[in-house]
């Protein structure tokens, strides 16, 4: 299944994982790397630009294909303007082969100097987002492409609330450079869709979770599964950081203090991120935000990241070619 994606990316399948926290490590973007699509590994799992180099050369250890790296700027707690700069700096020296951008845009928080870097090092740049404005101002920027982020994904969803099923064609039609789809992505069916609605593939996080090389507790792998996709809501739109996450007595929590207009200084404590690293690694399924979309609504099973992705794209091409089919009947 060739697309733009797959020739901008070297790749072979168009899916790629998007960045997780805390799970997106060597092992699992491997792979995902090893099973055709494109890895990721999340810089801010990592303390300082030697851990993070560390890991780069632990993943290259464990597979030859491309992977990704993901840098989100947005507020931290942990992550400083340096540790991104530095995240960055490692990215380019490595020349790894793609960065997903995601919050602010780079060429506003480090500098166009930045964009032009990434260019040198023959680093893609991709930005996700949610809104036409960002993708515009990204192509503008000289970003490679953009990753449509619908109101259904997991973690950060920009606050226009625009879904997959109208943000993915909107971008197709209103920037040159490739569109990948992610939010609701989990089957051969979403990718079929995406790819009909203008995308060259898919981006999806949730569903790797739930795979056996990835690094979260099996109980949690099996909540997924067991919840559907009427299970997440929105929390921390009272401080600008909308997250969607997995419905829980945590999440209930910061809910709570929200609807009395409870200050930043009761939410951070149960939203920060060791708080997180600890629930997913003990299983602790109410005991964190978990950071996951509406696309679990179709997790029904653990497999092998090789599994599901040869899965995913045997079943978008034969449904793509029982539409045909369906359309030619009608024509006939």
């Amino acid at each position: 299944m060739k697309t733009r994606m797959t020739e901008l990316l070297g790749i072979k399948h168009p899916i790629m994982c998007g960045g997780m926290m805390w799970l997106a490590k060597p092992e699992l973007c491997a792979a995902i790397s090893n099973a055709g699509g494109l890895g990721n590994l999340t810089s801010g799992n990592y303390d300082s630009g030697d851990d993070f180099r560390k890991a780069i050369g632990e993943t290259r250890r464990l597979t030859s294909k491309p992977f990704c790296v993901n840098i989100t700027f947005m507020p931290s707690v942990r992550i400083t303007k340096e540790m991104h700069q530095e995240y960055f700096r490692v990215c380019c020296e490595e020349k790894v082969a793609a960065i997903e951008v995601s919050g602010a845009p780079l060429d506003r928080y480090l500098g166009i100097d930045a964009v032009n870097r990434a260019k040198k090092a023959d680093v893609k740049l991709m930005h996700k987002l949610g809104s036409v404005r960002h993708a515009r101002h990204a192509e503008e920027a000289g970003y490679d492409a953009v990753i449509a982020a619908g109101f259904e994904e997991g973690g950060h969803p920009l606050n226009d609330d625009v879904t997959t099923m109208l943000l993915t064609p909107r971008l197709s039609e209103s920037v040159k450079i490739p569109v990948i789809t992610a939010g609701g992505i989990a089957d051969g069916r979403s990718l079929a869709a995406a790819l009909v609605l203008g995308a060259e593939g898919v981006m999806m996080a949730s569903r790797f979770i739930a795979t056996k090389e990835c690094l979260a507790h099996p109980k949690i792998k099996e909540e997924l599964i067991r919840r559907q996709e009427n299970d997440t809501t929105l929390l921390c739109g009272t401080i600008d950081l909308q997250m969607r996450a997995l419905k829980n007595e945590l999440v209930r929590q910061v809910l709570e203090i929200e609807a009395r207009h409870g200050s930043l200084e009761e939410i951070i404590p149960l939203i920060g991120g060791e708080r997180s690293r600890k629930a997913w690694e003990s299983g602790d399924v109410d005991g964190a935000p978990l950071a996951v979309g509406q696309s679990i609504g179709l997790i029904r099973d653990i497999v092998s990241c090789r599994e599901l992705l040869e899965r995913m794209v045997r079943d978008a091409e034969k449904i793509l070619a029982s539409v045909q089919r369906r359309l030619k009947g009608l024509d006939d």
